[in-house]
């Protein structure tokens, strides 16, 4: 059955790869901060804007992210903690507006990128990625109407490795991660972690 789809990214790599995968088979809206459909997770009036042009919709799936590497002992550390806490408040407020937009039965997929083993730097990522993950496990339980979330982990991937000129051979392909926002989106997954 054709879906009617929001992909919050939509324009970077793995929201290009997840609009890609879903476009044919679904009515995909790939909104981005500085695309043609607009859509910022620091600027909640502009989220409200895209549910209200948009109209009901049957999954809203979130790629929209940033972050870096940070050292514990970094002179960066506040200003870097600031800017993962706004990843995971902004999905968070993401994913409650999302709701009222909602089909009955719709979806929602949020994007973490919890690490298998900790590295230098990892520790601000680990609590946003962590938290964003326990939220949507626990929220999951109370969502009303059939609605389902899950959560996407995609580790490193290997186009924005290459990107970053790190070796790409340790990453997974963007297509491949596509395929996981697909299965919860098009499956009958619920307060699910889905590792490509």
């Amino acid at each position: 059955m054709k879906k009617r789809m929001i992909v919050i990214g939509g324009t970077g790599i793995i929201g290009s790869a997840v609009a890609e995968a879903l476009e044919p088979k679904h009515e995909v809206i790939r909104a981005s901060r500085h695309g043609e459909v607009r859509a910022d997770l620091d600027d909640p009036a502009s989220v409200d804007a895209l549910f209200a042009s948009t109209g009901p919709i049957d999954a809203v799936v979130c790629v929209a992210q940033s972050g870096t590497l940070t050292p514990i002992d970094s002179d960066r550390w506040d200003e870097d903690f600031d800017l993962g806490m706004k990843k995971l408040t902004g999905q968070v407020a993401l994913f409650r507006r999302a709701i009222r937009s909602l089909k009955d039965n719709g979806s929602i997929t949020l994007t973490s990128g919890t690490f298998k083993e900790p590295m230098v730097g990892s520790a601000v990522g680990h609590i946003v990625n962590s938290g964003l993950e326990g939220f949507v496990r626990a929220a999951a339980v109370e969502l009303p109407r059939g609605i389902r979330a899950n959560v996407v982990s995609p580790g490193w991937v290997r186009e924005t490795l290459a990107k970053l000129g790190m070796d790409p051979s340790a990453g997974t392909p963007a297509s491949e991660v596509a395929r996981a926002y697909a299965a919860a989106i098009e499956g009958d997954l619920q307060g699910r972690i889905l590792t490509p």
